[in-house]
């Protein structure tokens, strides 16, 4: 069956998917896969399968914001999709955690307008439990070492807006209620996933600082931040694979 925004036939899907913003990142992703070929590229939509420690796997891009996002998540699960898992970047709201460190999301802040309008205003958006324990311990496990990621465990806030307007995000509230970071699609991930049967997880590479006390110049393309995306995009592929063999145990 064809789908018919990502362009891909359900037949060429397997169960396990990494997603992703950035279709380039999708294709830097894939050149981590063995035998990995390209199925599609439809808008945003950037799509590969390969294989990786045994397990054939989707390397599919999202593009930026949760509507769009959706879109891909909703059209993958309808493809065949069980598990997926969102790699990203995000902005920080605490110095524990400063540009190069990585966030596994355990929830998300429906702080989007996507979400409002599949479920009710008080359903969570929550990762699924066995997905985040996997992502827990394969990025403590890729980031041994003296140069080591730092690894963060908590709620994320999910929103639309990306730049500031004349209304105040209430970043500092998040940060006061314990959230770690703001990013634009994990909410969506969750909920579409919760919605159709899948499960979903999700790490995020820190590029920046959301709260404005601890406001500096945003720049995305440091080592430090290369070096976190690198690490996410391990951490996820390992994390996918040990979810595929333990499914294929208990099978």
């Amino acid at each position: 069956m064809l789908m018919p925004i990502l362009q891909i036939h359900s037949e060429d899907m397997p169960a396990y998917a990494i997603v992703c913003g950035d279709p380039a990142r999708a294709e830097k992703i894939s050149r981590k896969l063995e035998d990995a070929k390209e199925l599609a590229f439809s808008r945003e939509y950037r799509t590969f399968v390969g294989m990786y420690e045994g397990v054939q796997m989707a390397v599919v891009s999202h593009g930026v914001g949760s509507p769009g996002a959706a879109v891909c998540f909703e059209e993958l699960i309808r493809a065949g999709v069980k598990t997926l898992i969102r790699v990203g970047t995000a902005g920080s709201y605490t110095a524990d955690y400063p540009a190069g460190s990585v966030i596994v999301s355990t929830a998300a802040v429906r702080s989007d307008g996507l979400t409002r309008q599949l479920v009710p205003d008080g359903f969570p958006a929550v990762a699924d439990i066995d997905v985040t324990s996997a992502l827990v311990a394969a990025a403590r496990k890729v980031g041994k070492g003296a140069d080591a990621t730092k690894v963060g465990v908590g709620i994320t806030v999910t929103l639309d807006a990306f730049f500031t307007g004349v209304e105040e995000i209430p970043h500092r509230k998040y940060k006061q209620a314990g959230a770690l970071a703001a990013e634009m699609e994990i909410a969506a991930l969750y909920i579409v996933s919760t919605l159709r049967g899948a499960r979903a997880g999700a790490i995020v590479a820190i590029d920046g600082f959301a709260d404005s006390d601890l406001a500096a110049e945003y720049d995305p393309h440091t080592d430090a931040v290369a070096q976190a995306v690198e690490h996410e995009m391990d951490t996820a592929l390992h994390a996918l694979a040990t979810l595929a063999r333990e499914d294929q145990a208990t099978t």
